[in-house]
């Protein structure tokens, strides 16, 4: 899953390293230690509840009513729920707006999300090689407009999952494991008669191509529930119909969202969510200082204001200080990672870009808070994925770079300092960006390349970075988060050859032939065999370097109640909100 926003930075992430950098690097004072602040990450929704009963536990306390305020500077890239894949897009939509199979509710004993059912009675029956799973819908689910839902309009949405030309941005799972992924084109191009989903009555059976236990975590994706067949793509995107507790009243793309309450929504049927809140007006237009601010003060509109941004590093002290428990800490099952274009540039050469690269400086630039919402990153899985292991492909500390060491892999490969180009894509309408820039420009050319960043924008750089025939670049900034705690919503998509967010355009018959096998073990030799893979990928094809893990540092007005974080998506626990007297 992608992060919040389309990553911008030219090192992929913003953030402060906590240790110093060989060869250089502006150090810190070490007031906030990873070991006292940062929530592991990664295993986010490992829990399953099957049988979970609706209606969803009402939260002691609560009240209905008001207008919660979201500030962020972060836009919506698209609300259609086909295509809608990265986490603040599937978050606001799969706990306001649409329902899937399954879904992610809070659990305040173990801190973190339980995967439970939605639309579905419970999380699916498989057979027993996991080629066919079957669901039944539950009844007495509508549309906003109060047509009830049914087994075929899940159908549908699960076929037009499976339409990689019309949602390009979306995940490709649907494509990855139902039965004639490679063929069926969607109900756009190639028809509704799909056979690799059958309905009969109120039971939908979804039958695979190859092994796929991990159904039931894919079933809690907004791609993977009911669509009306009349939608229309461009249409839908700018308001796609409400089966949850809220329902679109305004959105302009990229600027803002008005949610209103949907009453069509019966909470009978709906065994995670709540609809205490009146309405939210999100704002995606907002400057990060200014976002602090307002909330810090916490006067007027500021009570009823949150943000699921993370704070900025000049403001965490006086947040930990004056905020309390307004401030939220935690999680975020995600890995970024600078990879220059397997194709064109040889390993060693990636190596030494890792050894070049100056972690340390280039967050440090964008100001993110050491041991918070960052922490040096190895390998590819986050921390807390079952069976991860930790190594270092590396021969310095993570976070740590040595400028000499690249300079010594550039001349064992036969290039001489200042000779190879290393090409990147930055933003000019994004100051952190722009400074990560001037930083990594002044890491790289000390470490022996000839470092070339390209002009682009916020809004380019997702288009630009996805096109693998974009030659002005070499090398890609870019961010991804568990789907899943399992290695099985990683590797494919970004390593396999053809891979949905194959960034690196790394392709190793090795490693398609592995992903494939690991699919087809039991369940139990699943984990260590996706860290073993981890490790391969990492020491012996090296697409790049991991510029490290994240946590999440959000805000909230002292009359938002009911705020955790979300480890699914590193957002806010939207279900359970509230406004308080």
């Amino acid at each position: 899953m992608r992060l919040k926003k389309p990553i911008v930075s030219t090192g992929g992430a913003l953030a402060l390293v906590v240790l110093a950098a060989c060869g250089g690097g502006s150090g810190d004072d070490g007031a906030n230690a990873p070991e006292e602040t940062f929530v592991e990450g990664g295993a986010a929704g490992e829990a399953i509840d099957p049988n979970r009963e609706a209606p969803a536990p009402e939260i002691e306390g609560a009240k209905a009513g008001g207008t919660a305020t979201v500030l962020s500077v972060n836009g919506l890239t698209t609300m259609d729920p086909t295509e809608a894949y990265y986490t603040n897009t599937g978050s606001i939509l799969s706990s306001l707006v649409t329902r899937s199979l399954t879904q992610y509710v809070y659990d305040e004993e173990q801190k973190g999300m339980v995967l439970i059912p939605d639309i579905a009675t419970d999380t699916g029956t498989s057979n027993d090689d996991y080629t066919e799973w079957t669901f039944t819908i539950r009844d007495g689910v509508k549309f906003e407009d109060g047509t009830p839902v049914t087994a075929e309009d899940v159908a549908y949405g699960i076929k037009r999952s499976m339409d990689r030309d019309t949602f390009p941005g979306g995940a490709a799972y649907s494509n990855d494991y139902f039965l004639d992924g490679d063929k069926y084109k969607g109900p756009y191009k190639s028809g509704e008669n799909y056979k690799g989903v059958v309905v009969k009555g109120n039971k939908l059976t979804i039958k695979m191509e190859r092994p796929f236990a991990d159904m039931p975590y894919w079933g809690a994706f907004p791609a993977i529930g009911p669509i009306p067949k009349d939608s229309d793509p461009a249409d839908y995107a700018l308001h796609p119909m409400a089966t949850g507790p809220y329902k679109f009243a305004d959105y302009e793309p990229g600027e803002s969202l008005t949610l209103v309450q949907n009453d069509q929504w019966d909470p009978a049927t709906d065994p995670g969510r709540h609809q205490y809140i009146e309405q939210y007006d999100m704002k995606f237009t907002e400057l990060s200082k200014q976002i602090d601010s307002t909330i810090l003060a916490d006067t007027g509109e500021g009570q009823t204001t949150l943000t699921f941004d993370n704070i900025l590093s000049a403001d965490y002290q006086k947040a930990k200080q004056e905020a309390g428990d307004r401030l939220v800490l935690g999680s975020s099952p995600c890995t970024y990672m600078w990879t220059p274009d397997y194709r064109t540039v040889p390993l060693k050469v990636r190596q030494a870009a890792a050894y070049a690269y100056p972690y340390q400086d280039v967050w440090t630039a964008a100001g993110e808070i050491i041991g918070v919402t960052r922490v040096p990153g190895t390998a590819i899985l986050p921390p807390g994925i079952p069976g991860r292991e930790d190594y270092n492909p590396l021969e310095v500390e993570p976070g740590q770079h040595d400028p000499e060491k690249s300079k010594a892999l550039l001349k064992e490969a036969g290039f001489e300092p200042g000779e190879y180009e290393l090409k990147f894509l930055f933003a000019t309408d994004d100051p952190a960006s722009v400074a990560g820039k001037d930083q990594l420009v002044t890491g790289l050319e000390a470490g022996g390349f000839k470092a070339t960043p390209v002009a682009s924008t916020v809004n380019e750089i997702p288009t630009l970075r996805a096109d693998p025939n974009y030659r002005k670049i070499n090398v890609r900034s870019w961010g991804w988060c568990s789907d899943w705690p399992s290695g099985g919503s990683w590797f494919q998509p970004l390593f396999g050859t053809g891979g949905s967010n194959n960034y690196s355009q790394l392709s190793e018959p090795a490693v398609d032939k592995e992903i494939k096998r690991i699919g087809t073990l039991p369940l139990d030799e699943q984990p260590a065999a996706w860290a073993a893979l981890d490790q391969e990928i990492m020491t012996k094809y090296f697409p790049g370097p991991n510029t490290g893990y994240v946590g999440t540092a959000m805000l909230h007005g002292s009359k938002i109640a009911g705020m955790n974080n979300d480890d699914v998506f590193g957002m806010p626990t939207w279900k359970d909100m509230y406004i308080t007297e």
